[in-house]
């Protein structure tokens, strides 16, 4: 009686509770045991309306619910792509499992933490209009229906087929799982074709990719990639796969040309010899870092570091690049020549590419061109900015143009090329100034300023140290303007002023005599030795207008000798037309001085002597011989009536454009405006 009693005056609360309890008790044991199968063929149906193509859960639907996630578990899943698309099926699996944020899902949030996925067959396609398979809705190209989040994906075993075809990608790739290869069990192989070039690769990664990381610690990768002639190793971490965001990976890079990425990269970096590059490559967010950069440029070493940031409106390069030794055999990409035969071997383990001795057409062929004509890819400068500067600390292997060192600032802005300043070292002097491209023009806008400041003129000429020489210095410029998508096109129809020219010095007497034919000089030098004349003053200055250079100033004047010229050069057609006239100041006998001519192209040329004035000489002594043999020499006696120049008038002419032609295109490249892209 008191326990009934009791029970009678029990709390509203704790009566409520119970119910409450029971009734939550009795949602779990019908959540925990509800037949969840029997909603698989209603879910097949429902999605297959939903997305416009075929869902099915073959064999088993199971729910496991928990308090924030739900564990769904499909026994074989067939999941069909858009009639579009190559692949029939977007995934086709054995067993699928996956975990869904259902209250995330009630704020209209697909939300999948995990996904787990055994022997899967997937087909994955990215159309250039926007549309791609994995978009689940009728409309493929509404990327709300991609799943807001997709963390961890388990795969242990299955093949992938990704097809994008404004990337120019069809690939393939298998995936292998077994837990005794340690830290990274899923192996994967890789097969297909970039940009119409062969794709092939393999790697291994941790059991799981974590496709968005939600501040998960990174899982190992590791890679060994070909595309083409391109190779990729990588080994390092990263933390989300779908944006490689946290990357940080070793990496080693080799291949034929740098400028060949471009497709790959989106960035234009420039045409070099074969490359091998390592460093530390790094990822965050938009920003890309390839640190302790060290390798080579055909025969040239660089390092340095570069940064690529694409969260910027224009993607942005920058960096710091440095080469020891930079061999001047690896520039000739740079302005559309192939490499040599040295540089394009130069790297190992990368096939050499055509070299410039296979490219270009039979070395007897007098009509051949010499400047670089291949199109410059000026299109790619629109597609980023940057700023870089480079600095060779010695320049090898120059032949006849004794370089130093060089540095320069490259800077590109809304598809404006700079280099400001330009800045090498040439015979201990100097060369100065800058380049501008603008790209946003075609042909084209080219325009290049530079100074010639104190280089020692027997540094320039070949094998001058093997005779008694000091020759002074020499200075110059360069200003030239013009439109070209080419070298060859540029100075084809560039404008401006060329213009070189040096002061007091001393020179080897044989190098005169025989340029004017002296046969009394040449035996004194035999019986004798050299002696130094003084080098009074000397100029070399063109007006250049629409691709013809016209000599307005060509003198040499020394102690012994004054040397005039005329004529011209054609950069467009690689012709030259220069006649030297030599005019001694002393009297000599054995002298069958004539003109010197300078004829032919820029690959054959041709120099000789005017054929009449030595006829005519020849002809007087072979008559006068026929009297005496003695006088025969009396036609080949010099009188000198060479006359001292005036060098202050001849300095002032080589500084001045005579030309309007001339003067405008040299003022043109001077000025250089900002580089805004605009036009000026």
């Amino acid at each position: 009686m008191v326990a009934s009693h009791a029970s009678g005056h029990r709390p509203v609360w704790v009566k409520v509770g119970a119910v409450l309890l029971g009734l939550v008790v009795a949602i779990v044991l019908i959540v925990a045991f509800f037949p969840w199968d029997v909603l698989r063929e209603p879910i097949n149906r429902y999605v297959s309306e939903r997305t416009g193509r075929k869902f099915e859960i073959t064999r088993k639907l199971d729910v496991k619910p928990g308090l924030h996630l739900a564990t769904v578990e499909l026994d074989g899943v067939e999941f069909a792509n858009p009639e579009w698309a190559r692949d029939p099926y977007l995934l086709r699996a054995e067993r699928a499992e996956f975990e869904i944020a259902y209250w995330r899902l009630l704020m209209g949030k697909l939300v999948l933490p995990r996904l787990k996925l055994s022997s899967p067959a997937i087909g994955l396609q990215l159309e250039g209009d926007g549309r791609r398979t994995w978009a689940l809705s009728k409309d493929s190209s509404d990327t709300s229906t991609v799943p807001n989040i997709i963390g961890l994906v388990q795969v242990d075993g299955g093949t992938l087929n990704f097809l994008a075809k404004q990337q120019d990608l069809d690939l393939h790739a298998e995936f292998n799982y077994d837990n005794s290869r340690g830290e990274m069990p899923l192996q994967y192989a890789i097969k297909g074709l970039l940009h119409r070039q062969p794709l092939k690769g393999d790697g291994r990664t941790g059991d799981v990719l974590e496709l968005n990381s939600g501040n998960r610690t990174p899982f190992p990768i590791e890679i060994d990639l070909r595309a083409g002639a391109a190779h990729l190793k990588a080994k390092g971490t990263v933390a989300e796969l779908a944006s490689l965001d946290g990357l940080d990976a070793q990496v080693d890079m080799r291949g034929q040309n740098l400028g060949n990425l471009y497709p790959v990269l989106g960035i234009a970096l420039p045409q070099t010899p074969p490359y091998a590059i390592e460093g530390n490559l790094r990822k965050n967010g938009d920003l890309w870092e390839l640190r302790t950069l060290t390798g080579r440029l055909g025969l040239s070493d660089i390092s340095g570091d570069m940064q690529f940031d694409k969260a910027q409106k224009v993607p942005h390069l920058g960096g710091a690049l440095r080469s020891r030794v930079l061999d001047m055999d690896d520039l000739g990409p740079l302005i559309g020549l192939a490499p040599t035969d040295r540089s394009a071997r130069a790297v190992e383990g990368v096939a050499p590419p055509p070299t410039i001795a296979q490219t270009k057409q039979g070395r007897l062929d007098p009509n051949r061109k010499v400047l670089p004509d291949s199109p410059l890819d000026f299109e790619r400068l629109r597609a980023m900015n940057a700023d870089v500067k480079y600095v060779a600390d010695r320049i090898d292997n120059v032949r006849q143009l004794p370089l130093d060192k060089g540095s320069v600032q490259v800077t590109l802005k809304d598809g404006v090329l700079t280099l400001d300043p330009l800045d090498l070292g040439v015979a201990s002097g100097k060369v100065a100034g800058k380049i501008r491209i603008d790209a946003t023009q075609n042909p084209a806008d080219i325009r290049a300023a530079l100074d010639v400041r104190s280089m020692q003129l027997e540094r320039l000429i070949p094998k001058a140290d093997k005779l008694k020489s000091s020759f002074g210095k020499l200075d110059g410029r360069i200003n030239l303007s013009g439109r070209g998508n080419s070298v060859a096109g540029w100075l084809g129809g560039a404008s401006g002023d060329v213009a070189a020219m040096t002061g007091r010095g001393q020179m080897s007497n044989l190098l005169l005599e025989v340029f004017g034919l002296d046969g009394g000089e040449i035996v004194k030098f035999l019986l004798e030795g050299d002696r130094e004349v003084t080098l009074r003053c000397a100029a070399v200055a063109f007006d250049v207008g629409k691709g013809v250079m016209r000599g307005r100033n060509l003198l040499l004047d020394t102690s012994d000798t004054v040397f005039n010229g005329t004529g011209d050069i054609n950069l467009a057609d690689e012709k030259m037309n220069i006649v030297i006239r030599p005019q001694p100041k002393d009297k000599s006998i054995l002298v069958l001085r004539t003109p010197l001519l300078i004829r032919g192209t820029f690959a054959s040329p041709k120099v000789g002597v005017e054929a009449a004035p030595l006829a005519a000489r020849g002809a007087a002594a072979l008559a006068l011989g026929a009297i005496n043999p003695l006088l025969a020499l009396a036609a080949t006696l010099e009188t000198g009536p060479g006359q001292d120049a005036d060098c202050t008038e001849v300095l002032a002419q080589a500084r001045k454009p005579e030309s309007g032609e001339a003067a405008a295109g040299a003022a043109k490249a001077r000025k250089q405006p900002a580089p805004t892209g605009n036009r000026s």
